[in-house]
């Protein structure tokens, strides 16, 4: 197989991708290791910034997100049994909050890019990445379980094949450095039919720790809270879980809607970054660079930051032979990576109580919050952070 572009991964980074540069008249072919099935079905959280809704409706794949979408003007924190709207379009010009599943996007993007005739190469187990270093590169892959090798010729090759995947290896021990923290928490999180309990998202730091109240329609909500990353789910009963919810979410005068739980799970927080997020003709996108906790809402948006970023410096050195761009990608890159790194974890510290930390910790914490409720410039900065930081000029 021969393209100019080979892409690893058909994740947010991989697909949008694909879709930016058939904007500029580059071809790409995508290998992915899961079935559509898998990739479209796997339930994801996503709240979207403003630009990336904004990049969808140019990008023309943004009619059933129009319709089907939440629209908030800001999200509300709560802490030490209160609460506090941030208005996020009035302190940001009219930016809103945007929830529209990942699962979801990534069914529009396979739809769109399908029905243009882009390819994707479902069950592709790419097992090496080799010729970075020449002009040549390939990718050797296999269909399915028993399928033969094949290779996939390019000049290019994209790794957005997430933080298991080949690609991030592919690059010299001596030359790549790794950051890493782990949280001493995890997420459970659960999908509930029941209805909305409140117009916006609630992020809540009150009696055990963390809470976040989310939707994903009228009648499907998700919701989440803090626990031992190793815990067994099976320590959790669906009684435990409404009373913990309960726990940090009400308020006097507020009542939490219950509802059946049909899903449940357990997951760690970890941030994680890769520097650089290139080598040779190889380039990092999304998962296989950079990892956030979910609490700042940066995951998918930081992995369509990276290829809006590479799909520019590759038209660059399509259209004029110019790599200057392709040349500074990670350093631009990861300058926005960083960014989303800061704000994942300052929500998580401020929201999360941990194990290990002191009353004063919490105080801390506390006076945070306050300082967003007293402080317009900090909350102006929070709400900057949340909808989408612009990005630096070429």
């Amino acid at each position: 197989m021969r393209t100019q572009v080979g892409i690893i991964g058909a994740g947010p980074a991989g697909l949008f991708l694909a879709h930016l540069l058939a904007r500029e008249g580059i071809s790409a072919v995508i290998l992915e290791s899961r079935s559509r099935a898998d990739v479209e079905g796997t339930i994801r959280a996503g709240v979207l910034e403003q630009w990336v809704v904004d990049l969808m409706g140019t990008l023309g794949i943004d009619e059933r997100l129009k319709r089907e979408a939440d629209f908030h003007t800001g999200i509300t924190l709560q802490w030490d049994r209160s609460r506090l709207h941030l208005d996020m379009a009035e302190l940001t010009g009219g930016k809103r909050v945007t929830v529209y599943p990942q699962h979801q996007v990534l069914r529009d993007l396979i739809a769109a890019w399908l029905a243009r005739g882009g390819e994707v190469v479902f069950e592709a187990h790419a097992s090496a990445i080799s010729g970075i270093d020449g002009e040549a590169p390939n990718v050797a892959f296999r269909r399915g379980a028993g399928g033969a090798q094949e290779e996939l010729h390019c000049d290019y090759v994209v790794g957005a094949d997430g933080f298991h995947g080949p690609s991030r290896q592919a690059i010299p021990d001596a030359v790549r450095r790794e950051y890493q923290k782990i949280y001493p928490f995890g997420w459970l999180g659960i999908l509930t039919r029941a209805p909305r309990s409140w117009h916006e998202l609630i992020y809540s730091n009150q009696a055990d720790g963390f809470a976040l109240l989310s939707t994903r329609s009228p009648e499907v909500q998700r919701l989440y809270i803090q626990c031992d990353p190793h815990d067994d789910i099976a320590l959790w009963p669906d009684a435990r879980i409404w009373e913990q919810l309960h726990a940090r979410l009400e308020l006097d005068g507020w009542t939490l809607q219950e509802g059946p739980i049909f899903q449940k799970g357990i997951i760690p927080l970890r941030s994680f970054v890769c520097d650089p997020m290139q080598h040779g003709r190889l380039f990092l996108a999304g998962d296989a660079a950079h990892i956030v906790p979910p609490t700042g809402a940066k995951g998918l948006n930081l992995a369509v930051a990276d290829v809006l970023v590479l799909s520019r410096a590759l038209a660059a050195q399509y259209a004029r032979n110019d790599g200057a761009l392709l040349a500074r990608y990670s350093a631009t890159a990861l300058r926005r990576v960083w960014k989303g790194e800061r704000f994942s974890w300052y929500m998580t510290t401020m929201l999360h109580r941990n194990p290990a930390e002191t009353e004063f910790e919490r105080r801390i914490h506390f006076a945070d919050l306050d300082f967003v409720r007293s402080s317009r410039a900090a909350a102006t900065a929070l709400a900057e952070n949340y909808v989408g930081l612009p990005f630096d000029a070429p």
